[in-house]
């Protein structure tokens, strides 16, 4: 099957990203492509890294030409010496290798999961954007990344499992005060097509306020529910139409009703156990949120507990736990964004953001 980028250029287009691939595969100082306008040539060079994330030694270019002549000559920037590449190359053959033995024989959803898994137990946010953060050898080598390396780094262990999966790719938006592109995947489960952001539930679950464990507040979501917190993509890729296949509807913790709500709620506070649940009865607005909170207040008073409460706006998914004695609740706000976790509104019960997702 043709990479996914690549099979959306012309022939031409094509013949420029093969001559790249072959020449930065071989650790060429420099070779001949096909005179392409250096901006589109960067444009290239770009969608061939998000097809191949293996090769994560090959950080730039340079190129020259000469008038009459048909072709670039094309110089690659290398991150490492020659000797230290071939060194990672085997080395992330082996990492890959090892990661992707014990989950063979999974089915795809069960290896979506372990590739998910590994990232956010394994994996911490690089705040320093070290260049290797940028690649594969972050995540997989050094256990850092950010969210360009994560989505690199999903796709390779999904090539390695055999999972249809590509990297999507997003615009900045000074406006809303985001200064970076993001990156994350999409992947094709039985057929269907999700978007998988690995970095947005590592930083929720780094979070240092509420005990729990891993998120999926961005596992299998459709396009409608993705592009709440995520700005359009500046890369073509496949429309994500299904939303029934999200992680919490999946494992039966997704609920419209409040006596859901407290129900869970309670056998989270006798067995002393955080809950993570995703709400869709309907808008989650300012006066729906105040309802869900005094439920899971409630809950708790009737052990003796008090609830502390974090909230994913976007997603309409809250993290429940519970602490002894009758103190006063709180909510907190996550926002995912970029390893950036802001705790807006902590300890000051009844105050929120927003009148509705």
């Amino acid at each position: 099957m043709e990479p996914y980028y690549y099979s959306k250029l012309t022939k031409q287009q094509q013949t420029v990203c093969h001559a790249m691939l072959q020449g930065i595969t071989e650790l060429a100082d420099s070779f001949l492509v096909p005179k392409t306008e250096g901006k589109e040539l960067a444009d290239l060079f770009f969608r061939l890294r998000l097809d191949h994330p293996e090769i994560f030694w090959a950080s730039g270019f340079h190129y020259k030409y000469y008038q009459d002549s048909p072709n670039l000559i094309f110089e690659p920037e290398y991150m490492f010496e020659k000797s230290k590449i071939k060194e990672q190359q085997k080395a992330m053959a082996a990492r890959l290798e090892k990661l992707a033995r014990p989950a063979m024989k999974l089915s795809e959803w069960e290896k979506e999961k372990y590739i998910h898994d590994f990232i956010c137990e394994n994996v911490r946010y690089d705040k320093l954007k070290k260049s290797y953060s940028h690649e594969i050898i972050g995540p997989l080598g050094q256990g850092v990344g950010v969210c360009e390396g994560i989505a690199k780094a999903v796709k390779a262990l999904c090539d390695r499992l055999g999972i249809w999966c590509i990297i999507a790719i997003c615009g900045n938006n000074p406006q809303k005060g985001i200064k970076y592109r993001h990156t994350w995947n999409i992947v094709k489960i039985g057929g269907t097509y999700y978007h998988l952001d690995a970095t947005f539930d590592n930083t929720l679950g780094k979070h240092g306020l509420l005990e729990g464990g891993i998120r999926y507040d961005y596992f299998n979501l459709d396009d409608r529910a993705v592009f709440r917190d995520h700005e359009p993509l500046i890369a073509p890729a496949p429309s994500c139409t299904d939303g029934e296949h999200f992680y919490y509807k999946e494992k039966k913790l997704s609920f419209t009703k409040m006596e859901e709500v407290y129900k869970r709620a309670s056998q989270a506070a006798k067995k002393g156990k955080p809950l993570t649940f995703h709400w869709r009865g309907g808008y989650l607005t300012r006066e729906v949120l105040e309802e869900l909170v005094e439920t899971m207040k409630q809950a708790g008073a009737q052990r003796e507990k008090t609830a502390r409460i974090a909230l994913n706006w976007p997603q309409a998914v809250i993290r429940l736990t519970y602490v002894d004695g009758n103190t006063k609740s709180s909510v907190t706000v996550d926002e995912a964004n970029e390893g950036e976790l802001e705790q807006e509104n902590e300890g000051k019960e009844g105050t929120y953001w927003n009148d509705a997702i």
